[in-house]
């Protein structure tokens, strides 16, 4: 079984157990997702089966979209309800005041990444220091909003909803807390839904429930979908037996009338999807090849 998988993630589950649930359920080692998301957060989570997974890293550099709640007046060591209450302060923001402030986060901007997460420092995640009480410096990393759409501000109860288009490597979190650094009042998220990661939208994810039924029903296949058509956005390119041979050991096919430095699905005369490759100086130079397990 080759392909992928949209998955809403529960909440209360990691990505990983996730990974375990769908190695499970196709009974297939090979199986990665794209991109990992809190325990406590839900929605889309791409998962890859078998050949799929060569390409994980593709996907994961894609932009995302998320709706988030803030609660504003208190921070938290984990920048999410999940963590344990650092400051408590009035808010004294007006509604024009909290929609300026998140606003102002639209465009490029540096997040330092929260010490509960995934990321690594000398072979250890961060995560796993913050546990035992150990707190290290981060870098700062550049990242992209493209835009905020503010759903709801509750000024009763110092709440926002909010929907973030970004760029890979935001953190919400993060967002959420500098927000309420902004408006002086501190902020935490306690809410998180991924709701699009690579080009999947929520409506387009499958519970886990619904994906055990399937199984049972032997409908599971329809959940699947086929590894060539998560690059539908490139044109395709069949080349006859000799020429795929060639391919399949690496060689530039030589081809006219493709657009340089564009991208090509690259199949066999008998539907079998090769490759990925990139139109170079007159010819499809290998990018990512599917051919092999």
């Amino acid at each position: 079984m080759d392909g992928l998988i949209v998955l809403d993630k529960p909440p209360g589950r990691t990505s990983h157990d996730m990974v375990n649930f769908v190695r499970r359920l196709f009974g297939i080692k090979k199986v990665g997702h794209t991109g990992t998301l809190d325990p406590d957060a839900t929605g889309v989570l791409p998962i890859c089966i078998g050949k799929a997974t060569k390409a994980a890293d593709m996907l994961t550099a894609s932009d995302k979209a998320y709706r988030a709640r803030l609660v504003f007046g208190m921070t938290t060591d984990t920048l999410d309800a999940s963590g344990e209450v650092l400051t408590e302060q009035p808010v004294t923001a007006s509604r024009e005041e909290i929609e300026n402030a998140i606003k102002s986060f639209i465009g490029e901007i540096d997040q330092i990444p929260p010490m509960f997460s995934a990321i690594k420092k000398d072979g250890r995640k961060l995560c796993d220091l913050a546990r035992s009480g150990i707190s290290v410096e981060r870098e700062k990393r550049r990242v992209k909003i493209y835009g905020i759409d503010i759903i709801d501000i509750d000024t009763e109860n110092h709440t926002a909803v909010i929907d973030v288009d970004c760029s890979k490597g935001t953190y919400i979190r993060t967002l959420c807390e500098d927000i309420g650094m902004k408006l002086g009042c501190g902020a935490y998220m306690d809410m998180l839904v991924r709701t699009k990661s690579a080009g999947f939208t929520l409506d387009m994810a499958y519970t886990a429930e619904q994906l055990s039924d399937m199984k049972e029903a032997g409908t599971l296949d329809e959940a699947v979908i086929p590894v060539d058509k998560l690059f539908g956005e490139y044109q395709k390119v069949v080349l006859n037996e000799f020429l795929a041979g060639k391919a399949k050991n690496g060689i530039k096919i030589r081809r006219n009338g493709l657009s340089e430095g564009e991208m090509y699905r690259v199949y066999a005369e008998n539907g079998e999807f090769l490759c990925l490759s990139r139109y170079t100086d007159g010819a499809l130079v290998l990018e990512k090849a599917f051919w092999v397990n």
